[in-house]
């Protein structure tokens, strides 16, 4: 049994969040962290809300809160949204936490002593309309590199480039639109890390095993030369910048830059899990090499455009730091997934939201909807049409009818109760390979965090089912061999089971509707390669009922209502 560390990006405070956020780190990590633990594996699942810099404080200001009791409200907001997914955080932290505060402010005094921290009179972008310094990604203009006309003065969406907001062309305040903009002088603190380059080249290159689209976006910002960040900015909301335990002087009422504090609340929240069961010291084990943290394997997931921040300027804090910090062993990122081919948004209200989606069909129809359409090779796009497609064959017509159509015939035919007699023949050895096969592909497929095809696996399993089901025929059996009739339903029951445990990381409410069907109870271990004892699991006896209709079709009416209220193809 292995000790695996996961963590998925932080969503940021102003707002519940989107699908396209879902399945972009959240859901992938939530399947990948249930398919470890039903593997036997120490899984410790860590995730936080990102409450700092000026998007939360506009949003406060909108509702007309303090900005401290606006995220109050919106982690607790958050957190009900995953818990309702069924995501299975162990820790739902915040980098508002004091953990995370004094984390940040250690990890600059080690930076610090080691002369890779360096202050810097900065031109910022003042806006004078609004009476403030604007952050980074509140300056928008033209892309310097690509002439995309939205880009960001934190980094460019169309092109990836990390940018400074003095790069931009034709700059403008992203708070109120005024281009009443001049640039002033300021005071920060630089992170060096174009001191620590060699030592980041060398560790990217020696994680080849992470996924390509991570590896590929690690190297364009190796490839395109590193730039020494910004790490405080002119804020009143975040972690304050310290010296030796003090203010640091100079920068009373500057704060750390939500980018640099954020990550460092990836150890911060494992600090708070621990300090909530009374267990101090335990988060060291996941985190300090020197204190056990050498034998966990560490996993991260997250969209495409956080991947640079997390793969050079997270890492540089971490290798500068000079301390025997555990880094990531692989980064799973994620492309994205759009709305009818344009982006998903949370300012512009475009798309549809954690909570409306539950308005609409139970968690699990999302689930399953965005892991097997999930966007890894490339974006993919929302279409009500899609959606309804995935959920009416995969669901309904594969998996629901499997499961109902074998316990409705154990009930009405053979008492409801698994029946006992007949062996095996040749279709049953042809249901071990093939399921066999299916599972070797579905297993290595999460092994290796590859979500769509893994679910692609687990789905042909389902059709399995119904096409062992149409050759044996255990209705036409019954009439003349009852003893062939119970070796076919009892097979067809054992593989109700089975895919309840393939179900568990995908659908985790429907896994245990299904398993109870067989009068099986969740948590069920993933299945082992030995088909033939799998698929000979339920003791003969075992009390079958077919329970309620697992899923309920989407139908066309719905699609045109949800179309009316959320938008479609127009988008």
């Amino acid at each position: 049994m292995s000790r695996i560390l996961i963590t998925s990006a932080l969503p940021y405070i102003n707002g519940i969040k989107h699908l396209g956020n879902l399945a972009g780190s959240m859901l992938p990590a939530d399947v990948y962290a249930r398919f470890m633990r039903a593997r036997g594996h120490e899984v410790l699942y860590i995730c936080a809300t990102d409450e700092h810099g000026t998007p939360a404080e506009l949003a406060a200001a909108k509702a007309g809160q303090d900005v401290r009791t606006y995220c109050d409200e919106q982690h607790l907001i958050q957190k009900s949204a995953g818990e309702a997914f069924g995501l299975s955080y162990d820790w739902f932290g915040r980098s508002s936490s004091p953990q995370n505060r004094q984390l940040t402010q250690m990890f600059c005094e080690a930076l610090d002593s080691n002369g890779l921290i360096e202050e810097r009179v900065d031109k910022m972008v003042f806006s004078i309309d609004d009476g403030r310094f604007l952050p980074d990604r509140y300056v928008e203009g033209t892309c310097p590199h690509c002439g995309y006309e939205k880009a960001r003065g934190d980094q460019c969406d169309n092109c990836g480039r990390l940018l400074d907001p003095t790069d931009l062309k034709n700059p403008y305040s992203a708070v109120s639109g005024s281009t009443n903009l001049e640039v002033r002088d300021t005071r920060h603190l630089y992170l060096l890390q174009t001191k620590v380059e060699e030592q980041l080249r060398a560790w990217i290159a020696s994680h080849d095993n992470w996924p390509h689209l991570a590896r590929s976006i690690a190297n364009k910002h190796l490839d395109e030369g590193l730039i020494d960040r910004g790490i405080t900015r002119d804020l009143a909301w975040g972690v304050p910048v310290t010296k030796d335990g003090a203010a640091r002087p100079g920068f009373e009422n500057k704060v750390f830059y939500v980018w640099f504090d954020a990550p460092i609340e990836y150890i911060a929240a494992t600090r708070e899990f621990f300090d909530a069961q009374n267990d101090p010291d335990g988060w060291q084990k996941w985190w300090r090499l020197d204190q056990g943290a050498d034998d966990v394997t560490y996993v991260e997931f997250m969209g495409k455009d956080n991947v640079a921040f997390h793969t050079v300027s997270f890492p540089a804090t971490i290798l500068g730091s000079g301390e025997p910090w555990k880094m990531v062993d692989t980064l799973k990122a994620f492309n994205w997934l759009n709305w009818y081919g344009g982006k998903f948004s949370t300012s512009m209200n475009r798309g549809v939201f954690m909570d409306q989606a539950l308005e609409l069909l139970p968690a699990d129809y999302w689930r399953w909807y965005l892991i097997a359409n999930s966007p890894e090779s490339s974006d993919s796009s929302f279409t009500w049409e899609q959606f309804q497609a995935t959920i009416n064959k995969d669901l309904n017509d594969v998996l629901g009818n499997f499961v109902n159509r074998i316990t409705k015939f154990t009930e009405g035919k053979l008492g409801g109760t698994v029946p006992e007699g007949g062996e095996a023949g040749p279709i049953e050895e042809k249901l071990y390979a093939d399921v066999a096969e299916q599972l070797a592909e579905a297993t290595e497929a999460l092994e290796t965090m590859e979500m769509r095809k893994a679910a692609q696996a687990v789905r042909r399993i389902w059709v399995l089912g119904n096409e062992y089901l149409q050759e044996a025929a255990p209705w036409t059996a019954i009439k003349t061999d009852p003893a062939r009739a119970g070796v076919i339903v009892r097979h067809a029951l054992n593989l109700v089971r089975l895919n309840a445990a393939l179900a568990q990381p995908f659908m985790p409410f429907s896994a245990g509707k299904i398993a109870a069907t067989v009068g099986a109870t969740l948590p069920l271990a993933w299945p082992s390669a030995d088909i033939r004892a799998e698929l000979d699991t339920l003791p003969t006896g075992q009390a079958v009922a077919a329970g309620e209709i697992l899923f309920s079709k989407v139908e066309d009416e719905k699609v045109a209502e949800w179309t009316a209220r959320f938008g479609g193809a127009e988008a």
